[in-house]
């Protein structure tokens, strides 16, 4: 099978392009600079597929929790387009390429689901159809609407909603680890708020699941069985880390860092089920935080 993988250069994205290869795939990355078996999203857009694709996967999308990013409207939009264009882009490409019928995995996001009062037991599983409450809600939506493919193309559509992903060389650890080596690390806010999360070795085998298995369509949620808190991951991380987690991260400070509509993807949550994965039997490699946050900084248990 040969691959066509959107955001292939990224934190996960590296990850998955080297787990597709060791599979057997063939692989080509969509990126902004071309290169040895990479296109860029002009050339898609203008030339459709490359021949013989026949799976795509969409992991493009600029990192709405940069730090060094100002909330400005010029950067929400930034957000928006850069994951609701890129999932248009590639199904145009689909609709418009002569191919076998394929897949398209989109990966996106849990924050369609409504944040849980602190003392709330309801979990959201793939049945539940999401509302729209906010901004990062109402691009979870929009993300998904543009990544549906139409059914004239014979082509079966995944939508992967991906909890907080944790993997040592990006994402939240990459922005929590020196600060929690030095001891200095805690809860944020409450720390109450529910964390949906998924190790990255298991997102890139669910994304792996799905190319394969040809009955796996609509939405799936990437997130582990065990369901924590902030303050469950932060005990454990630091933990893992032989260190204290005793600073604790007021909520207006974040509120002031990133602004409140893009804060609460760190002052919220949702507690969020795979009803799907543990219908299929999908077998976790790290269903458990403390088994994860060990592995995150290299020790064993």
């Amino acid at each position: 099978m040969s691959v066509l993988v959107g955001g292939g250069t990224g934190f996960i994205g590296k990850r998955l392009v080297t787990l597709l290869a060791s599979s057997g795939y063939d692989v080509t990355i969509v990126s902004r600079m071309p290169g040895l078996n990479r296109i860029t999203w002009h050339e898609l857009e203008a030339h459709g597929l490359p021949k013989g694709t026949t799976a795509v996967v969409n992991l493009a999308g600029q990192n709405v929790l940069d730090p060094t990013r100002r909330w400005t409207p010029g950067f929400k939009q930034n957000v928006w387009n850069s994951r609701v264009n890129s999932a248009a882009s590639m199904v145009r490409a689909i609709s418009k390429t002569p191919a076998e019928p394929g897949v398209f995995v989109n990966v996106s996001g849990v924050s369609l689901y409504p944040p849980a009062a602190v003392d709330a037991k309801e979990t959201f599983d793939e049945s539940d159809p999401g509302v729209e409450y906010d901004f990062m809600s109402r691009l979870c939506f929009a993300w998904e609407a543009a990544a549906t493919v139409p059914d004239f193309t014979g082509w079966r559509g995944v939508r992967v909603r991906s909890g907080v992903v944790l993997g040592r060389h990006g994402g939240m650890i990459g922005n929590i680890y020196l600060p929690f080596f030095l001891g200095l690390g805690g809860p944020v806010a409450s720390g109450n708020q529910p964390l949906p999360w998924i190790h990255i070795e298991d997102l890139c085998a669910i994304i792996l699941l799905a190319l394969k298995k040809a009955d796996i369509s609509g939405a799936l949620n990437a997130v582990a069985p065990q369901i924590i808190t902030n303050g469950d991951f932060s005990m454990a991380f630091a933990k893992a880390l032989r260190r204290p987690a005793a600073f604790r991260i007021p909520e207006s400070v974040l509120n002031l860092m990133f602004a409140q509509e893009r804060a609460v993807l760190l002052t919220t949550g949702a507690r969020v089920a795979s009803q799907r994965l543990q219908g299929l039997g999908f077998e976790f490699q790290y269903p458990k935080i403390e088994e994860a946050c060990l592995q995150l900084v290299g020790r064993k248990r």
